[in-house]
Order: structure tokens, then sequence, then C-alpha cells
């Protein structure tokens, strides 16, 4: 008889045990089966489908163009690849900022449609409403505060945010705000590190952080970022794990190579 071994999947409790245990959790973006397979079996905690797939994906300059149907695209293909990581979906910019019956909708089908389990959305007090409408649902819902990048236009650069203390006093106040209406995480962008480490002590929600320095309770990386398949964008919060951009042009130029020469296909390679 076999013995199935059972794998125990992540869920937001999971989390929230792991803040309280002191153990960091690892996040990392995904678009694909492929890739989310890859990772969910590598043991990451948290997958997440990013907006991001506006830039990394599509090729748009910022992650507003995204729409609604293609997150749910994007986000059941990474569904189908996942054994034991939770899955959250970004909300795409105009999909929630409306009013809260909007957002309530958006976050229906994103749960209905893709089975991930769970959203995320930027913002501070002005989303509050509608998080209360969305986990009142049902709906488990990470929060984002400091650079939010689908607000790329307001801020018009994608510095370091917070840095005054008007901002910081602000982006600790929305992430009490975030935590009362039910959030059960919060991603910090590029803010100071000692204002992510003093939010972290302040929440018993999980921080999880992407340029916001060690007092997260969590990291998260764009996954073309991290693992060199992009390596035009390299900010001072990026640790590069891999060089594929390199590996794969490599790689390519030896096929094409080996095709016009006729080594490829050999004698071995045929029937």
């Amino acid at each position: 008889m076999s013995v199935h071994k059972e794998i125990k999947k992540i869920t937001t409790h999971t989390l929230l045990k792991m803040k309280a245990a002191g153990e960091k959790i690892s996040m990392i973006t995904a678009y694909d089966f492929s890739f989310a397979r890859l990772f969910d079996e590598a043991g990451i905690d948290v997958v997440l489908v990013g907006d991001s797939a506006s830039n990394v994906m599509a090729g748009h300059e910022t992650t507003v163009p995204i729409t609604l149907e293609q997150m749910i695209y994007h986000a059941q293909c990474v569904v189908r690849g996942i054994n034991r990581s939770l899955v959250v979906v970004d909300m795409p910019f105009g999909s929630y900022q409306s009013n809260s019956d909007v957002a309530l909708a958006s976050a229906i089908r994103i749960m209905k449609e893709s089975g991930a389990h769970s959203i995320k959305l930027e913002g501070g007090e002005e989303v509050v409403e509608s998080i209360r409408r969305i986990v009142s649902a049902g709906i488990p819902v990470m929060g984002h505060l400091g650079l939010t990048p689908q607000s790329i236009y307001k801020f018009g650069t994608y510095n370091v945010r917070a840095k005054e203390e008007a901002e910081a006093a602000k982006l600790k106040k929305d992430a009490l705000l975030l935590e009362e209406a039910g959030s059960y995480a919060i991603v910090l962008e590029k803010i100071p590190a000692s204002l992510a480490q003093e939010v972290s002590r302040s929440l018993t929600i999980p921080t999880i952080g992407i340029g916001a320095g060690a007092g997260c309770d969590g990291q998260v990386l764009v996954m073309h970022d991290m693992l060199g398949i992009n390596n035009t964008f390299k900010p001072r919060f990026l640790r590069q794990y891999l060089n594929l951009q390199e590996q794969i042009h490599a790689a390519v130029t030896q096929y094409i190579s080996d095709v016009k020469s006729g080594d490829f296909p050999s004698e071995k390679e045929s029937y």
C-alpha cells in the first residue's frame, strides 16, 4: 500500500501563525501554469498573480492597462499549477476604485472564475469600505500600501514613498485601518525600512515587503526581476538570483546555429 503524504496547504491562517511564530513568509509573482508549478514545488509560501503582468507579460509601460478579464486568465493558468501555495490575485486598476459595489463584483468574479484563494488591492482609507464588503462576502483581502503602482500618474515617479512625516503618519494609520477592516496581510512597497518595521510591529497581521527592508514579516519579488529574465530593471531592493536573459540568449543562438549548420537534429534525434 503506497503511503500518500498529505500536502499541507498554505492558508491565510497559516500566514498569521507564521507571523506569530516569527517565521518569515516567502512570496513571488507568477502568471502562467509552468512557472506556478515550479515555484509551488520549490516550496514558496505565496504566489501573487501580479498586475505586473501588464509590464512583464503584455509589454505595457505601467500596470494601468491590464483588464479584469486578463487578470482572471492569468490567475486561472496559475491556479492549475498549484498544490500547496496560497494564490493571491491583484485586482487591476479600474476594477475596484469607483465604489464598493464594483469592487465586490470584481472580487467575486476573480474568485469564482479563477479558483484563486484571495485578492489584493491597493490603497488605504479610501478602499476600506470595499475591503469590509469583500471580506464580509467571505473573500480574503491582502492590502498594499506605500508605492502603489496603479497610482503612478498621481505620484509621477516610482521613488520611495512616505519619507516625509505626513505621508508616514497616514501610512501608519492606513495600515491599522486595513487590519481593522479585515485584511489578512499587507504588502509594503518602497518605504523606509524603519517605517516598515514600525508598521509591522504595530499589526497582528503579517506585512510583506518589497523594497521595505528586513523588518517586514515576509518578502515578495517579481519573478522576471529575480530570475534575471528582465535585466533592464535594477532597483536597489532587487537581488537577482539568476541571469536567465544571458542563458536564454546563449541557448537560442546555439540552437539557431545548430539548425543552420545541419547539426540539429542528429541521427539520434530522428526517427
